[in-house]
């Protein structure tokens, strides 16, 4: 038999509002309160749009319109119950120091929807490092790998090693700004030599010049083009489906992108970790320098390295940030969060929908209810 639920803990609505004055969120629904603190961060539609809403009963909002929340956003809503609210519902709590703060309903367009997670007979030891375990999910595992969790991610036994898949956000912009900054210089200078042309290895007759006034051009082609290769990575390297009968390719997608997909509040784990990044962006250079002269293929490996520190940055704050309403982020940022939540399969692009536009992979638009 399963063990008998703690008995529910009793609040005041002066014990509430203590709380709440500290910087606490919490909000009820009827009498049962919910302390909200520990996720606000984390909420897919920016912690401003949760702590409008703090010591308010969210009933209303949860049942709609002009959205009704899923079975699922329920049940993740109980994993922060906190006991009961002592005396009448509806008497000052809502008139007390929250209900005067600016209320704004909550964007549906920004709600999370989650798939539902049974802890009790989860598929996986998450007491053990999970990289080892996710290989045997077999068919199992896409959907699993697609039920987001809110709790950290052990992939590996050594500490070490360990440390190498994790990073802050703002390793990215330390260690790569300045290397775009010195090849930036560097290849300008090199440019303005006036001795690096293009096609000589195919003619010398017809071969072109390449002053430094190219650079700018170089710079933007090699942004641009790293947002058309963060759209392919995405779509055909991290969202492949592997074989439900190959472990090692589970496993290697898991390590790839499906550790994000599972936890995707995970915030050491939302900017490439530099040991990885730096194989990327070294095939990237590898790849412009088979095709270009050294200072061409180095002043478009420049802006690609601009692209990749915006990118990776964007990422960041699509998960943590709180973009203002009408915004192009706020508009990227429920774009990413349909990826995460709804359409898997769509909506590859993290700086710009340019790309979906033009492969016809944007995540298809889902009309609300009207509020009456």
């Amino acid at each position: 038999m399963a063990p008998a639920p703690p008995p529910a803990s009793f609040f005041s609505t002066a014990e509430v509002q203590r709380r709440l004055a500290a910087g606490a969120c919490w909000v009820r629904c009827g009498a049962r309160l919910y302390d909200l603190t520990g996720f606000v961060r984390h909420h897919p539609g920016g912690e401003q749009l949760l702590r409008a809403r703090a010591g308010q009963d969210v009933s209303a909002d949860l049942d709609g319109p002009p959205h009704r929340h899923s079975a699922n956003a329920r049940r993740w809503l109980e994993q922060y119950y906190v006991g009961e609210l002592q005396g009448d519902p509806q008497d000052s709590m809502e008139n007390g120091a929250v209900a005067s703060a600016n209320t704004q309903k909550i964007d549906p367009v920004l709600e999370p929807k989650f798939k539902v997670v049974d802890w009790d007979k989860d598929l996986v030891d998450w007491q053990k490092p999970l990289l080892w375990q996710v290989g045997h999910l077999g068919e199992k595992y896409d959907e699993w790998v697609h039920q987001p969790v809110i709790r950290p991610i052990r992939l590996f036994h050594s500490d070490f090693i360990e440390s190498l898949t994790k990073t802050v956000w703002y390793s990215v912009p330390i260690i790569w700004m300045p290397l775009m900054l010195y090849l930036s210089w560097s290849y300008y200078q090199t440019l303005a030599q006036g001795n690096v042309r293009l096609f000589t290895s195919f003619t010398t007759e017809y071969s072109v010049v390449m002053p430094e006034s190219t650079f700018p051009g170089l710079f933007i082609l090699g942004t641009f083009l790293w947002s058309l290769a963060e759209y392919i990575l995405h779509r055909f390297l991290f969202h492949m489906k592997p074989p439900s009968n190959s472990y090692y390719l589970i496993t290697l997608h898991f390590i790839l992108h499906g550790q994000h997909h599972k936890a995707p509040f995970d915030e050491s784990r939302l900017v490439f970790p530099p040991v990885p990044a730096s194989l990327l962006i070294a095939l990237f250079y590898a790849f412009l320098r088979l095709l270009l002269p050294e200072a061409v293929a180095g002043s478009v490996f420049a802006g690609g390295l601009l692209g990749y520190v915006i990118y990776d940055v964007t990422h960041y704050y699509l998960h943590f940030g709180s973009p203002h309403k009408g915004s192009y982020l706020y508009d990227m940022k429920a774009y990413h969060v349909k990826h995460h939540f709804t359409h898997q399969k769509s909506g590859f692009g993290i700086s710009t929908k340019l790309w979906d536009y033009l492969f016809h992979t944007l995540s298809p638009e889902e009309p609300h209810p009207k509020t009456q």
